[in-house]
């Protein structure tokens, strides 16, 4: 491969920006290395030059990002309000969140954040009296906050706690184990582990891993034939026993379930993100065999429970709206199954159970509604919930008289009840004190047509008293993939932005799953430019109603919503001002290669396969860039450990789109380190995020900070 320019320290072009409410000054890009790199997809010829870029550990890639991070603080520091956001976002993110307290034995377990820790704390609370005291710290964990606390799971005789931890945002972890008596951390340590939580049997519990790959290839490199082990306690790892694998399947999922009463164990495989097969083992035969329970890979399945030799199945097999299912385990066909909660016209989203009961949780235009059933599926009651919004809890033992559960929605951080089972009776237990007046907003909820004339729902947040003159800075928020559904949650982040006039806009698009499989299937595939026409559309709608106009509309999604703004910027790039497309999906020809990117190809797609690549083609936002277009000013972002969707794509995205875009906006991108993907990152880089987010927004959206 020949070089077709010099190193990225020479100046491409000089883009001198003197514009906006201020005077921002910008530096040169960095020159990005091109090499002479191409590919044949059946016929079709597609360069990608700046593949380099893939080697995130070379030096030249560390030089490159360091000379892109320069260029973006050189433009962030000259913002004159970029601190006042910084000290706003800093005052009102310090306030103490607690989360659902759940028991174990004699004692009531507990997550509390006073307020500006980097890791919210473990505690627990005797429950006939006595103080809350710490029982894991993950601040402790690291002297920065970038060791995160995953999961923790209790052995049957609440004597043990097996908890995982995560590096810097990494999705590998590690598994630790304490006694829960002595406070003592015992000798076990299990590394090379992803996807998985530990499943207590006896002396020892079942978990996931991968064996452990190269140290070159630790971050990047495809992640292949995960296993499922059971560890017993005071042995290495290297003796654990090998449960189950597929040899002749590497891409593939598995993870282990026990029933509450220890008398099943439940494999769940998968070749992606969505469909399952189910096996099932009798634990208490001594000789009993991985059974096939349910056929993979059309449908998803989830073992609720196990009530006298049957087992309660949640699955949207013959249901795209999801039931709940009684099925024999020695009699599984479907032709057997009993319904227990049939199919609706609202999406069954789960079902918890906790004290001898079934909570059904549905979803009603992307908000909760919550049932009690017995277990024959009788309901019982409907739990009324303080208002539109999202909730979640109702979990624990069957011998448990008193539940817990959140509720949240745009303006509410989560406020805890308490649930008396026998009476049914709800009570307010915990209200988060803020330092805002959440009574100041009001949420609206509309519904828009897309391209193909699609109904679709879209949430509205925005201050009292706006005036609909086209003249508000709207951001507009979407994912539109994997069966997740957004529902009304809080973000402290995003009240900066709607104490300064902005309106807050969430568009529940095709490929989610707020109406079902039947909705998630929509926007899978083939049919993936469903969900960028939902959020086109949610865009003209806006800017048709008077609530916002092209000049102060900005587009903001993480992970598959990234994806989905480069493709909309790419495809509409005059509708939108601003584009914040966060750890995204890029390179839709050759996100398979990297970790578990195989594992996305049941909602995408593949561009190994002809018909696959010819619609991959047509979006992919890195190969639809085209020269001399005007787009959006763009802040992208991503972090250095994100070894979900590598950095590699966001890496390319900025080199491709710095060359190609014709206008005079900014494009910059924000490369974080010790972090990943999002989850587990510490208080202190979310605050330095959003205040560079945020200050990139009001400038270029030539917002006033009132605050």
């Amino acid at each position: 491969m020949k070089s077709l320019k010099t190193p990225y320290y020479i100046i491409m072009f000089c883009c001198i920006c003197a514009c906006r409410q201020n005077q921002i000054s910008m530096k040169p890009y960095p020159v990005s290395e091109k090499e002479d790199v191409s590919d044949d997809y059946f016929g079709t010829t597609v360069a990608d030059p700046y593949r380099q870029l893939e080697d995130d550990r070379s030096e030249k890639t560390a030089a490159w990002v360091k000379a892109q991070n320069e260029v973006t603080e050189h433009y962030l520091s000259q913002v004159p309000f970029r601190e006042k956001i910084r000290q706003r976002l800093t005052e009102i993110w310090d306030y103490p969140r607690y989360g659902i307290p759940f028991r174990e034995g004699d004692h009531y377990y507990f997550f509390k954040n006073d307020g500006l820790q980097n890791q919210s704390v473990l505690y627990r609370q005797k429950i006939s009296d006595g103080e809350p005291e710490v029982f894991l710290d993950p601040n402790t964990f690291s002297t920065d906050g970038t060791v995160a606390l995953k999961s923790v799971d209790f052995s049957a005789d609440h004597r043990y706690a097996a908890y995982n931890i995560s590096r810097a945002g990494s999705d590998w972890q590690e598994i630790f184990v304490k006694d829960t008596q002595t406070g003592e951390l015992l000798n076990d340590h299990l590394q090379w582990i992803k996807f998985s939580n530990a499943e207590w049997l006896g002396n020892g519990f079942y978990y996931s891993r991968y064996d452990r790959p190269d140290e070159s290839g630790q971050f990047t490199g495809q992640n292949r034939y995960q296993k499922v082990y059971y560890h017993t306690l005071g042995t290495p790892q290297s003796s654990d026993q090998l449960v189950f694998e597929d040899r002749e399947h590497p891409l593939r999922y598995f993870s282990a379930q026990v029933t509450e009463d220890e008398e099943y164990l439940i494999i769940y495989a998968s070749e992606g993100t969505s469909g399952v097969e189910l096996y099932f083992r009798q634990l208490k035969q001594p000789a009993g065999k991985i059974t096939l329970l349910a056929k993979g890979f059309d449908y998803n399945y989830k073992v609720a429970d196990h009530e006298r030799g049957r087992l309660l199945l949640l699955t949207d097999h013959g249901a795209p709206n999801y039931r709940l299912v009684s099925v024999d385990p020695n009699h599984p066909k479907p032709d057997n199954w009993i319904d227990v909660i049939p199919e609706t016209t609202e999406l069954l989203e789960d079902v918890s159970t906790g004290g001898g009961k079934l909570f059904a949780f549905y979803l009603h235009n992307a908000s909760t509604k919550i049932l009690q059933l017995d277990y024959t599926g009788k309901i019982e009651k409907e739990i009324r919930l303080p208002g539109t919004g999202s909730a979640s809890g109702l979990s624990g033992k069957r011998n448990e008289k008193t539940l817990f559960y959140a509720f949240t929605n745009f303006t509410t951080p989560s406020d805890i009840y308490q649930y008396d089972i026998p009476e049914g009776k709800t009570t307010l237990f915990r209200r988060p004190e803020t330092k805002f007046d959440t009574d100041d907003y009001v949420t609206e909820e509309i519904f828009y047509h897309s391209k193909d004339s699609t109904p679709v729902h879209m949430f509205l947040v925005y201050k009292k008293g706006l005036r609909r003159d086209g003249n508000n800075p709207t951001l507009l928020y979407g994912y539109g993939g994997f069966n997740i559904s957004l529902t009304p949650s809080f973000n402290i982040a995003n009240i900066v932005f709607l104490e300064n006039g902005g309106v807050y806009a969430l568009a529940n698009l095709r490929g989610g799953g707020e109406y079902g499989e039947e909705w998630h299937k929509a926007g899978m595939r083939d049919k993936k430019q469903n969900v960028f026409d939902d959020f086109i559309a949610a865009a003209e709608y806006l800017i048709d109603h008077q609530y916002t106009s092209a000049r102060k509309l900005a587009i903001q999604g993480g992970s598959n919503g990234g994806l989905l703004v480069g493709a909309a910027m790419t495809q509409r790039p005059e509708l939108f001002r601003v584009a914040l497309p966060a750890v995204g999906v890029m390179d839709m020809l050759r996100y398979q290669k990297f970790t578990i990117g195989w594992g996305w190809v049941v909602e995408y797609g593949s561009s190994d396969n002809e018909k696959d690549f010819d619609f991959l083609f047509r979006y992919s936002p890195l190969h639809n860039l085209k020269e001399g277009t005007a787009y959006p000013a763009t802040l992208i972002t991503t972090a250095d450990h994100d070894d979900r969707v590598v950095p590699a794509h966001s890496f390319k995205f900025a080199a491709t789109l710095q060359e190609k875009t014709g206008g005079n906006h900014p494009v910059l991108i924000r490369i974080d380190t010790n972090a990943g993907h999002g989850a587990g990152k510490p208080v202190s880089k979310n605050i330095e995020e959003r205040t560079d987010m945020w200050s990139f927004v009001f400038q270029e959206l030539g917002m006033k900070i009132e605050n």
